[in-house]
């Protein structure tokens, strides 16, 4: 008898890349094809948010930050071969994507920086000092 070990959460998360893909959101008209994982921490003097992109190339990456709100988005392009031995399966998603971030108020947007190496896109986002109340002294009139 082989045992298979259930996953519940596996199946659940299946769904719901299922979902978000037939779903989509639409980024300028067109279909979102895949969404990226993504990790978001805030460290003491800045917030980093690390976005897995494999195989994409960093031509096909936009980041903007306007209004308070940050948009990664791109594009995946799929690779053109042809076999000839009869069997293909795909699971790689290609195409389009979008992920879309409320900022803090805190947060210096003109200061964003961004890596992407071997796949992995960090995005460095400092803080802004915050501002100190001010002790005002009283003076005799």
């Amino acid at each position: 008898m082989t045992m298979v070990r259930y996953e519940p959460w596996t199946l659940v998360s299946r769904l719901q890349r299922q979902l978000d893909r037939a779903l989509g959101e639409v980024a300028n008209g067109a279909t979102v094809s895949w969404i990226p994982h993504v990790d978001v921490r805030e460290e003491d003097e800045r917030f980093v948010v690390v976005a897995d992109l494999p195989g994409v190339e960093n031509k096909d990456i936009e980041i903007t930050a306007e209004k308070g709100v940050l948009t990664i988005k791109g594009e995946r392009r799929s690779e053109q071969k042809s076999s000839k031995d009869g069997y293909e399966s795909f699971e790689r998603a290609t195409g389009t994507f979008l992920r879309r971030f409320t900022l803090p108020e805190s947060v210096d947007a003109e200061a964003i920086k961004a890596t992407h190496v071997n796949g992995v896109l960090e995005l460095s986002i400092p803080k802004r000092p915050t501002a100190q109340p001010r002790r005002i002294s009283v003076q005799a009139a």
